[in-house]
C-alpha cells in the first residue's frame, strides 16, 4: 500500500490570485516527489472556484518535466466532456512526456453547474463513460480501432503516438456506481472511492459492495484494485484541525450546490458557501475524519484502510484556503512520521479479510 496527495486547486480566498494556487500546486507536486509520495493527482473542473484546474493532463505533463519518480494523474477526467479520438491521442502524448508515469483517472462527472456549460446532458453519463472508456483500451492498446457504440462513433483511426507504458497506462474508475465498479473489477482496473466527510461506516459499505461485485464475477475480492481518497490532517495544535475540518465542510457544501443547481455566484465564479439538508455538524465531521494529533490520525486511518483495504491512499491537500506552507509541513510529518506508522499497523492485520462496517 502506498500514498498520494490529492490536488482540487480550490480558490476560497478571492485575495489568492489562480497563478500561486497553480504554482503552489506545482511545488507540492515536486515536494511529494522528493519526500517519497507514490502519486499525485490533479482535480477537473470547470467556470467556478471550487477547483481552478481545467485540463488535469497539461497539470501532468507540466509536472511531469520537474519530477522524478512520482506517478501524475487526472483525479479525474470528467469523460463525457471529451471528443474520445482527441482525449485518446493526449493520453497517449502524456504518457510519453511523462516517460511513462501517467494514471489515467476517469469518471462520469457530477456537476450539472459545469455540464450545462458545455452544453452537455448529464442523461446516461455512466453509460457514456463506459463507451469512452470502450475506445480509450482500444486506441491506446491496438494499431488502429473504430466504435461504433449507442453515444459515439469512431471512423477507422490510428494514432501517431504510441504510450509509453504497455499495453496502456493503468486505468483508475471513480465512481461508487456499480455499473463502473463492476467494469473496474472485470478489466482489472482500480476503483478510486471517495470517504467524503464520512466515517468507516459508511465506506464499509462501499467495500462490501465491491466485494459483492467481485464474487459475481467469479473473481477473489483480494484481486480488486482499490483506493481511497480521503480528508486527513494531522497537528497538536487544535486551532489548525478546526480549520481544517471547515475547509473540509466548504468544500462539501459548494459541490453539493453545484450538483443540486443551488448555487449562488458571486463575480462571475465565485461559488458562495451554504449549509445544505442533512449536513453533518462540525464535532461530527471532526470524529469521522482522521484528524488531530499524530496518534490520532494513524489510529483513525489505520481503521479506515482496515475497513476498505485499499492499496493506495490519497490525501486531499488544497481545499478552501489552506496555508501553503502549512500543507508543506504537513506532507514532511506524512512522510517522516504517519506513513511507515500506517503502514506498520497494516501489515499486523490480512488486509483481504472482511471487516464488519458496523463492528468496527
Amino acid at each position: 500500500m502506498d500514498f498520494g496527495i490529492f490536488n482540487l486547486l480550490q480558490q476560497r480566498d478571492t485575495n489568492k490570485p489562480s497563478d500561486q494556487i497553480v504554482s503552489e500546486t506545482v511545488a507540492l507536486t515536486r515536494l511529494a516527489d522528493e519526500l517519497g509520495f507514490a502519486a499525485a493527482w490533479y482535480a477537473e473542473h470547470h467556470f467556478s472556484n471550487y477547483g481552478l484546474c481545467p485540463s488535469p493532463l497539461v497539470m501532468v505533463a507540466h509536472c511531469a518535466a520537474l519530477t522524478k519518480r512520482i506517478r501524475l494523474g487526472p483525479g479525474v477526467i470528467v469523460a463525457p466532456l471529451y471528443t474520445p479520438a482527441r482525449l485518446v491521442a493526449e493520453i497517449a502524448l502524456v504518457d510519453q512526456l511523462s516517460g511513462g508515469r501517467l494514471n489515467i483517472g476517469l469518471g462520469g462527472g457530477y456537476q450539472q453547474y459545469e455540464f450545462e456549460r458545455f452544453g452537455v446532458m448529464m442523461d446516461n453519463t455512466r453509460e457514456r463513460s463506459l463507451e469512452m472508456l470502450d475506445i480509450i483500451e482500444q486506441g491506446l492498446t491496438q494499431k488502429k480501432f473504430s466504435y461504433d457504440g449507442e453515444f459515439y462513433k469512431q471512423l477507422t483511426s490510428a494514432i501517431s503516438v504510441r504510450p509509453t507504458q504497455q499495453p496502456m497506462p493503468p486505468v483508475w474508475l471513480a465512481s461508487g456506481d456499480p455499473l463502473l465498479m463492476r467494469r473496474a473489477i472485470q478489466d482489472n482496473h482500480t476503483i478510486f472511492v471517495g470517504g467524503g466527510l464520512g466515517n468507516y461506516k459508511r465506506m464499509g459499505g462501499l467495500r462490501a459492495i465491491i466485494d459483492d461485485l467481485c464474487e459475481s464475477e467469479g473473481k477473489h475480492p483480494a484481486d480488486a484494485k482499490v483506493a481511497l481518497l480521503r480528508f486527513a490532517y494531522a497537528s497538536d495544535d487544535e486551532a489548525e484541525i478546526d480549520h481544517f475540518v471547515d475547509c473540509a465542510r466548504y468544500q462539501q457544501r459548494i459541490a453539493v450546490a453545484l450538483k443540486t443547481r443551488k448555487e449562488s455566484v458571486a463575480d462571475d465564479y465565485m461559488i458562495q458557501e451554504q449549509p445544505f439538508d442533512k449536513e453533518l455538524p462540525m464535532e461530527k465531521i471532526k470524529a469521522n475524519l482522521p484528524v488531530g494529533n499524530v496518534e490520532t490520525v494513524i489510529e483513525r486511518l489505520v481503521r479506515d484502510i482496515r475497513v476498505v483495504r485499499p492499496h493506495h491512499v490519497a490525501i486531499h491537500t488544497q481545499i478552501g484556503d489552506l496555508d501553503h506552507g502549512a500543507m508543506c509541513r504537513q506532507l514532511e510529518l506524512w512522510a517522516s512520521t504517519i506513513i511507515p506508522a500506517v503502514q506498520k499497523e497494516v501489515a499486523k492485520f490480512d488486509p483481504y479479510v472482511r471487516v464488519s462496517a458496523v463492528a468496527g
